[in-house]
């Protein structure tokens, strides 16, 4: 006999990722230029040129330091290689033995959820979020709490997020750049969240962690500076993945980071390296594991991203449409036509426009456009999401 619950996982795939499916289908059918698949947070800019040549160079290692089993936690010089790019960025102080090396960021949050709490515990999350969330958080044993973000700016509502703490709370969950919306949380509001966070600790008698799930951290505009968490708050853990600031998404390969900083840092660490092992992350891509060492500090081509997001705000917003300017990542929030944003979602279709309803990311009435596409999808989208309007108005 099978698990009921994974056969239930099974048989209700992400919204995200059918839309995409459903996007290569058509695109095969009527041709790739008159479909516009916003559906996916997947890079369209290439990843740097080094990382190319550190995949060339490295592929003539012995066959054995190429594909090879590594240590658990991952390569020593990795490891280090990370470390001195973080210290580097945030004067601080951390080594090799403060990082796990992961299959990307969802295997880092998956762990952390794991290695934190026990069956029955809670984590908080800030609504709209990122799906997959609910799933390792169920996963676990625990309960999902969703606490909404402040409806005017979709930025944190501290107090609503101290009021949803209880003695069962293990760790909330922050995703800045965000993930649908594009939001950036300013370092005076997860300071008046790390104050909260203290209290409940006493309160409650039991250690609170913020997971900071950061695979946009580098995708900001306007000359933006995106607060280093556990600077602001000592018990953090820091999920990071390369998918993002190097266009890797495929290739899965990320870290955590415990700080020494966390209370008792080294159980933690162990903790997580016992939730690796129990989950099937035995050591991630040997690989990637040497190209991070090489262009860890490689710089992200954010300019891109810029233009079409600019594009797409000013289309849009001239068009009628409301939408919440993103302050980073790659993800446009646009309030839907109608309060049923998947029956609006699903007329977008009809235009061939493929958007992501916001039911998928636990609000109503808005939809997700991932603007990381070619600069001609987003111009040849106007005339469709013209349309779309005037379809409702008329």
């Amino acid at each position: 006999m099978y698990n009921q619950r994974m056969h239930a996982l099974g048989n209700e795939p992400s919204a995200i990722r059918e839309l995409f499916a459903y996007g290569l289908a058509r695109k095969a059918e009527i041709g790739s230029d008159k479909v516009f698949d916003f559906s996916l947070g997947n890079p369209s800019i290439p990843a740097p040129a080094a990382v190319g040549r550190a995949i060339a160079d490295i592929a003539e290692l012995p066959p054995q330091d190429v594909h090879g089993y590594t240590p658990a936690q991952g390569l020593p010089a990795a490891r280090d290689a990370i470390a001195r790019v973080l210290n580097r960025r945030h004067a601080t102080s951390y080594g090799p033995d403060d990082l796990y090396l992961t299959c990307g960021a969802a295997a880092s949050l998956s762990i952390c959820i794991a290695a934190l709490a026990n069956p029955g515990d809670e984590f908080i999350v800030i609504s709209p979020y990122f799906p997959e969330y609910r799933v390792w958080i169920e996963h676990a044993g625990c309960s999902c709490i969703e606490v909404p973000a402040r409806a005017d700016d979709f930025q944190l509502d501290v107090p609503a997020i101290a009021g949803a703490i209880t003695g069962r709370t293990a760790g909330v969950i922050v995703n800045s750049p965000n993930n649908p919306v594009g939001s950036v949380y300013p370092k005076g509001d997860l300071e008046a969240l790390a104050d909260e966070l203290r209290m409940a600790q006493k309160r409650t008698g039991r250690d609170v962690y913020l997971l900071a799930d950061e695979p946009y951290r580098e995708i900001v505009y306007d000359g933006l500076e995106v607060p280093w968490v556990p600077s602001i708050y000592e018990n953090t853990l820091v999920c990071y993945s390369y998918s993002k600031s190097l266009s890797l998404p495929g290739e899965r390969i990320g870290y955590i980071l415990v700080p020494p900083a966390v209370a008792c840092a080294r159980d933690v660490y162990a903790a997580i390296a016992g939730a690796g092992r129990a989950l099937g992350f035995v050591c991630a891509p040997a690989l990637l594991q040497r190209v991070i060492e090489r262009c860890a500090d490689e710089p992200s081509d954010v300019e891109a991203y810029r233009k079409n997001r600019n594009a797409l705000y000013a289309g849009l917003t001239a068009l009628g449409y409301e939408c919440v300017e993103p302050q980073g990542a790659f993800y446009l929030w646009v309030r839907a036509l109608e309060d049923d944003a998947e029956a609006f979602a699903l007329r977008a279709r009809a235009h061939e426009l493929l958007i992501v309803p916001s039911d998928s990311f636990g609000a109503k009435g808005w939809v997700r456009i991932g603007y990381c596409v070619a600069p001609e999808v987003i111009a040849g989208s106007m005339s469709a999401f013209a349309e779309l309007m005037a379809e409702y108005r008329g």
